[in-house]
């Protein structure tokens, strides 16, 4: 299963398809007239990163009532995201004229009689007038098949170039994982020989304090002493917890991105806690290499948290 970046971009149109003329014995009637697109609906989808799925719609009214459909298009395919949909309706026609069917007529000579019943003064429609209306007529049915048709198409895009994202976060996951994992594995050494270090230290500041006091403490005793300090020592910068508990949240992050489909929470909680391991490694450093290792490691888990913060 995919791993999904919250962030896409998609758009897409539909065509409206027109009425096939009835009217077979116009043979002066071209065929591209009798059957051509009456307009089209563009969908467009933006999507940006959000702790939930928020979903907001910015439709013409003849597409008011197809929002519970969008919903539940997008509900289906995305969990988490602020995702925003925009439907432009194009009708066709500015410069090619319809051809009008038959009930159309029939509707308007029906509406033209009863206004001028009502109105004996009004005037015949003109041509122009009727194909007009006619144009500006395509069925609600088809518009709202084609608006459909479109965010459907639309989703499908998004959804694969949210995927296509993902792809690329996870190569950078994946390559922020390696470098951590090198940058703990030079940590571990570096503790005994710390501990070798401040041992020496230990002794030979007991045996300079041996010599001051001229002899009333024995070289066994100071010795014993310097080693039990530097046991102490030991103890307050050991991290060898730290850097278990680091390999296995390197280890979840790595499974998690494997088994893929929704994992950004998971993954945003293991990036605190790898924050968290870190910054216990830099206030046990006792040693310059330790200090730059926890900072490299910072940087690192910084760079994977921009891209969990985009993870579905």
């Amino acid at each position: 299963m995919s791993v999904y970046s919250m962030t896409g971009y998609a758009s897409v149109v539909a065509s409206v398809p027109d009425h096939v003329s009835e009217n077979t014995e116009d043979v002066d009637t071209p065929v591209s007239s009798r059957k051509n697109a009456a307009g089209s609906v563009g969908a467009e989808l933006r999507s940006v990163n959000s702790r939930f799925l928020d979903l907001s719609f910015k439709l013409p009214d003849e597409f008011r009532g197809l929002e519970p459909a969008f919903r539940d298009l997008l509900t289906a395919t995305f969990k988490r995201g602020k995702i925003e949909l925009r439907l432009a309706p194009q009708r066709a026609g500015d410069t090619a004229w319809p051809q009008p069917l038959p009930e159309q007529l029939h509707t308007l000579a029906r509406i033209e009689g009863m206004v001028q019943n009502w109105l004996p003064k009004a005037g015949p429609l003109s041509v122009n007038e009727v194909l007009t209306w006619c144009r500006s007529a395509t069925p609600a049915a088809k518009l709202e098949e084609a608006a459909l048709e479109a965010v459907k198409q639309c989703v499908q895009a998004l959804k694969d170039a949210r995927a296509i994202e993902g792809k690329r976060m996870v190569a950078v996951i994946n390559d922020r994982l390696k470098q951590l994992r090198e940058l703990a594995g030079q940590a571990g050494p570096l503790v005994p020989q710390a501990v070798q270090r401040q041992q020496e230290r230990f002794l030979q500041r007991y045996q300079e304090a041996l010599t001051a006091v001229g002899g009333s403490v024995t070289p066994e005793g100071a010795q014993e002493r310097a080693l039990a300090e530097a046991a102490a020592y030991a103890l307050r910068i050991d991290v060898d917890e730290e850097l278990e508990r680091l390999k296995a949240h390197l280890d979840e992050i790595e499974r998690l991105i494997k088994k893929g489909g929704e994992a950004g929470k998971r993954l945003d909680f293991l990036i605190q806690e790898l924050h968290r391991e870190a910054n216990t490694l830099g206030s046990k450093a006792a040693a310059l290499e330790r200090t730059q290792i926890s900072v490299g490691m910072k940087v690192l888990i910084e760079q994977m948290r921009e891209q969990v913060q985009n993870i579905e």
